[in-house]
């Protein structure tokens, strides 16, 4: 396959950036995008020109570093990350933007690599439970019925990949923190700071600048791990009844 990419270059999160045209060829379908990317890479660097700065890490889909927007979709065309997106799902010829994360609280630091170290801090806020130093309980010691294990299991496949937040027209961290709350608030390990989590990492959120939510709906359409746009109502629901509860 030969394609025409059209990628942002940034130098620094001061410098102006703009779109960079290049041409590459010999690409296999069965590449993955960012296996594409090392190709165009390499030609750079042959060439002696800087390579294209991105983020990757597992590359297996699990740890959700590989934020790009490709051809103004989050992850690009498929339900899947960036480095599971196989080059089959482009034509030869196409041509391909490539751009970093485009939201106020997730700052360019070069090309597409952005900052998104906001999500730790919505963690560091409220994402942890209380548990007693020691040696380990045993397995069933807190017997968890099926039903909440099967929901803590399912906001619990969040990777924090920010694909929710860019894909929101809002720039919303909505997905991603309701997702957080209710892995933790559907299990009795994470009874104890129900409340006090829920309404820190909200006041965390809302404290990075992250837009508001219309529940507009992008945000689950383009989460590549399926949190359902029902996660944000039930965070909601979880909120006032805990804003409730403090101003009792």
């Amino acid at each position: 396959m030969k394609l025409n990419l059209r990628v942002w270059r940034q130098k620094n999160a001061d410098a102006p950036g703009t779109m960079a045209t290049y041409e590459v060829d010999g690409i296999s379908p069965d590449m993955s995008f960012l296996e594409m990317l090392d190709t165009l890479n390499e030609d750079l660097i042959l060439r002696g020109e800087e390579p294209v700065a991105f983020d990757h890490d597992c590359r297996e889909g699990i740890c959700g570093a590989c934020s790009l927007v490709i051809n103004g979709d989050a992850h690009g065309p498929e339900r899947t990350t960036a480095c599971q997106l196989h080059m089959r799902s482009f034509q030869d010829g196409d041509t391909i933007d490539v751009e970093p994360w485009r939201a106020a609280a997730f700052p360019v630091v070069r090309d597409l690599v952005v900052d998104r170290t906001a999500f730790d801090r919505i963690i560091q806020a409220g994402g942890y439970i209380s548990a007693p130093t020691g040696s380990a309980p045993e397995a069933h010691a807190t017997p968890v019925p099926k039903p909440d294990a099967d929901r803590a299991f399912e906001h619990a496949e969040c990777i924090g990949c920010g694909a929710c937040v860019a894909a929101c027209p809002n720039g919303s961290a909505m997905l991603f923190t309701s997702a957080k709350i209710n892995h933790l608030s559907a299990l009795p390990q994470g009874a104890p700071e129900r409340e006090t989590r829920v309404l820190d990492m909200v006041a965390a959120m809302d404290e990075e600048g992250f837009g508001g939510c219309t529940l507009t709906g992008e945000c689950a359409t383009a989460c590549p791990k399926g949190i359902p746009l029902p996660s944000i109502t039930a965070m909601n629901k979880e909120w006032l009844r805990a804003n409730r509860k403090v101003r009792r």
